[in-house]
């Protein structure tokens, strides 16, 4: 049974239009949870601003969280969205960054698909996304799908 906090947010959330899902979500499928098998703490960090100190703050704060933990024992997502994306398009100044900590943390990195295809529609062309982002249909629903899952969400 859904928590009245799920239904209250889901509810926010498409009022707001941000689980809007028209044909251009339709194409990209939700991936599967797949949490680390040794995890004891599972986290999905939000980055909806567009503020470059934001971004850098959403990685250093999960940097920080797979160091104290260590990157075995926690699992940290971050889900990218609305103006937020620019985190993982692959000419932001922290593309590099972003591919290290992939690597060298398994952090996984979510884009909004809905986002994306704003952006495009702004842009004349569809942006370039950084090879660890894995395009999901809508970021806010992979939040969602995550804490019911029980992640815990943190917004930097």
């Amino acid at each position: 049974m859904m928590s009245r906090f799920v239904f209250r947010a889901l509810l926010a959330l498409v009022s707001l239009g941000l689980l809007a899902a028209g044909p251009a979500s339709a194409e990209v499928k939700m991936p599967p949870i797949e949490q680390k098998p040794f995890a004891t703490h599972h986290i999905v960090l939000q980055i909806s601003d567009p503020n470059p100190m934001k971004q850098t703050l959403v990685l250093n704060v999960a940097a920080n969280l797979a160091r104290y933990y260590g990157p075995d024992k926690v699992d940290l997502e971050i889900v990218a969205f609305g103006p937020g994306l620019r985190l993982l398009l692959d000419n932001n100044v922290n593309r590099k960054r972003v591919i290290e900590m992939a690597k060298n943390y398994g952090i996984k990195f979510d884009a909004c698909h809905n986002t994306l295809m704003n952006f495009s529609k702004q842009l004349g062309y569809t942006p370039k996304l950084n090879p660890e982002a894995e395009v999901v249909p809508a970021g806010a629903a992979r939040i969602v799908d995550l804490v019911q899952h029980g992640y815990i969400l943190i917004k930097p």
